[in-house]
């Protein structure tokens, strides 16, 4: 990949399995497309897709769009400048910060309450949860 300063890879566990995850630190110019478990602490200069085997965990910054296509996962933890969208298959969790529109067309999109959109969210199609920071009124006072 170029413009890409380290990576290391590290296993994570889930349940019986076992599966390498690369993690990616430093600046990547251009468009990314992900179909493999990545964990990126640093940016990305383009869009980025995600597709089916691809896990994406976004600590950094992507300054361009970021789509999940069918069979690709997500978890927001950092910035995204542009829009997201969730295609049909795809799921997000989004925790981070959005600068454009949430689109769900047909995937599964869960914004979580530390998330900060700028935009609009938009279904389409598909499931979209919005989690409150608290879903139960406050007590009454007497």
């Amino acid at each position: 990949m170029r413009g890409v300063v380290s990576f290391a890879d590290h296993v994570c566990l889930s349940g019986a399995e076992s599966e390498q995850v690369r993690e990616e630190r430093g600046q990547l110019g251009g468009d990314l497309i992900v179909s493999e478990p990545l964990e990126l602490w640093g940016a990305v200069g383009g869009n980025v897709n995600v597709v089916e085997g691809g896990k994406l965990y976004l600590r950094g910054a992507v300054y361009g769009d970021l789509t999940i296509e069918y069979g690709g996962r997500a978890h927001i933890f950092g910035r995204v400048i542009g829009n997201l969208t969730v295609k049909r298959g795809g799921k997000i969790i989004h925790s981070g910060v959005l600068g454009g529109d949430a689109i769900n067309q047909g995937g599964r999109l869960f914004i979580e309450p530390t998330a900060t959109i700028n935009g609009k969210i938009k279904t389409l199609k598909g499931e979209t949860r919005i989690t409150k920071l608290f879903d139960t009124p406050p007590p009454k006072r007497d």
